[in-house]
């Protein structure tokens, strides 16, 4: 049933062609804003994939993807809530993950599951500092709505595509 489930949130991930697309001014000012709003050096954009998460918008980070295993965004895609980890070093979801216990010393991360109109959760927004910390509710709030609007510049994206291509049928007829 399970992996049933996760066929499914990975073909509702690709029908809206965003993996591994350029960057866009309107993902990078989200992430840009939240690290501001949360005080945090890095806010991510993550769509997980089904062998990696890449991420559409990383602010604060280098590189545009990690393996899926053991990122935090898997685990946070599984909640549909506010996924959060105040020490990750005291935390046995993430002690023994690789940047956590490595040179990035990793240590908060919250995510707000970036979740489709058919109730998938295709990836996060996510926000990751280097201390410790907690996230009060009024912030849990925030970093929610911020998922819900990030979803929507996807949604709006798709439907975009997808009236270009009715017009250019009915073009072509």
């Amino acid at each position: 049933m399970e992996n049933t489930l996760e066929a499914e949130r990975l073909q509702d991930l690709l029908k809206y062609e965003i993996l591994d697309t350029p960057e866009d001014g309107a993902f990078d000012d989200i992430t840009s804003l939240a690290a501001k709003m949360f005080n945090v050096p890095i806010a991510i954009i993550s769509l997980v994939d089904h062998d990696r998460i890449w991420f559409k918008s990383a602010h604060g980070l280098d590189g545009d993807q990690i393996p899926r295993s053991p990122g935090l965004c898997s685990s946070a895609i599984l909640s549909d809530d506010i996924y959060i980890v105040e020490d990750a070093r005291n935390d046995p979801r993430t002690m023994a993950n690789p940047l956590v216990a490595g040179l990035m010393g990793l240590q908060f991360y919250a995510a707000a599951p970036l979740k489709s109109r058919q109730g998938y959760n295709l990836g996060t927004l996510c926000i990751i500092d280097k201390h410790p910390r907690k996230l009060e509710s009024k912030e849990s709030s925030m970093l929610n709505q911020l998922g819900r609007i990030t979803m929507e510049q996807i949604e709006m994206r798709l439907q975009s595509r997808l009236l270009l291509k009715d017009l250019n049928k009915a073009k072509s007829n």
